[in-house]
This record gives C-alpha cells, sequence and structure tokens, in this order.
C-alpha cells in the first residue's frame, strides 16, 4: 500500500451522547498528527468535527478544512486551522475533500455524513475511485448500517468492488494498523 499522506475525516459537526465518539475523534486525530499525515475535513469547529481538527492541531499535524459559505456560522468555521478554503456548495466540498486526501475515515454523524460516505462509496462502485474507506464503528454506532449494506449486497443490488472498497474498525488503531501494516502502534 502506497504511504498515506492525506485523510479525509467525515463526521458529525454535533458530539453525540456517548462519550465514546469525541474520545475516537480524538485519538483518530493524534494518530494522524503523530504519523504526519494531514487531515482533510469539513473545516467546522464543533462537535466531532472539532475534536479531530483540535487533535491533529494540538499535536503539531496539519489541518485543512474545507467549508461551503452556507455553513460558515451553522458549523462554527475552526480558525485555527492551517488551511480553510470555502468553496460555494455541498458537492464542491465532498470532492475537493476526496481530491485532497489518499484515502477516508467515517465517523459517526447524521444525514451528512452518511451522503458524504455513500457517495464514495458510489464512486468506488462506479470506478471513479478506488480509494480506501474506513467505517470507524465506536460503540456500534454503524451497526444497523453494516447490516443494511450486507442485505443490500445479498439481495444483489451491489457489485462486489462496493463490499470490498470500505473495512469496518472498532477502534482508532485497528484503521492505522491497516493503513500502515508494519506500524508498531499496537
Amino acid at each position: 500500500m502506497q504511504a498515506i499522506q492525506s485523510l479525509a475525516v467525515f463526521c458529525g459537526s454535533k458530539a453525540g451522547n456517548n462519550p465514546a465518539y469525541i474520545n475516537d475523534a480524538t485519538q483518530i486525530g493524534t494518530l494522524m498528527a503523530q504519523q504526519n499525515i494531514e487531515l482533510i475535513y469539513g473545516g467546522g469547529g464543533k462537535g466531532l468535527m472539532g475534536a479531530v481538527a483540535n487533535a491533529v492541531l494540538n499535536n503539531g499535524g496539519k489541518v485543512t478544512g474545507i467549508i461551503p459559505t452556507v455553513l460558515l456560522s451553522w458549523e462554527q468555521q475552526h480558525t485555527a486551522l492551517t488551511h480553510l478554503i470555502e468553496v460555494a456548495d455541498m458537492h464542491v466540498r465532498k470532492r475537493m475533500m476526496y481530491d485532497k486526501s489518499d484515502a477516508a475515515i467515517i465517523l459517526p454523524g447524521g444525514f451528512g455524513t452518511l451522503d458524504e460516505l455513500f457517495e464514495m462509496l458510489t464512486w468506488n462502485q462506479l470506478s471513479i475511485h478506488s480509494k480506501k474507506i474506513f467505517i470507524l464503528n465506536t460503540a456500534g454506532f454503524y451497526n444497523h448500517l453494516i447490516a443494511h449494506i450486507a442485505t443490500m449486497h445479498a439481495a444483489d443490488f451491489l457489485y462486489t468492488t462496493a463490499v470490498s472498497s470500505f473495512s469496518v474498525a472498532t477502534n482508532p488503531l485497528e484503521i492505522f494498523d491497516a493503513l500502515s501494516p508494519f506500524s508498531t502502534l499496537k
């Protein structure tokens, strides 16, 4: 596997009601900074978005935020990023996040996070890209979604490439072990 230099992280602009969500987002950011992997994310300063960005920044890493003008106040734009790119809309944001990253991590989130996940999976299925996608199933957050994807596959609505284009992890270290097979992080 080619060395990962940047990761897109798609996640909620809210923190959720389980402290494990913030803990895992913070650990993702810390591990990214420790391995000199740049964070590419939505540019928000609150919720899981803010937690992962702050963890990267607090550990000396680089962060590029990409935020649509309409969300500057909604997601409370992060003001201490390495780079902040303001774009016209959500479609441009997703595409730019994808283009600037080597792989993607999906943390817990809402409709926007699911939209980003499914667009990436669709692009993968259509061979628009072949970047690896990791779903972090913190505290079983994505159990039902993963089961539904298995149902879609069993009912023959998905192509094999769609199912093989993502991996599910239960903790951040599993993702970084998969990204770096010779990692000393255990």
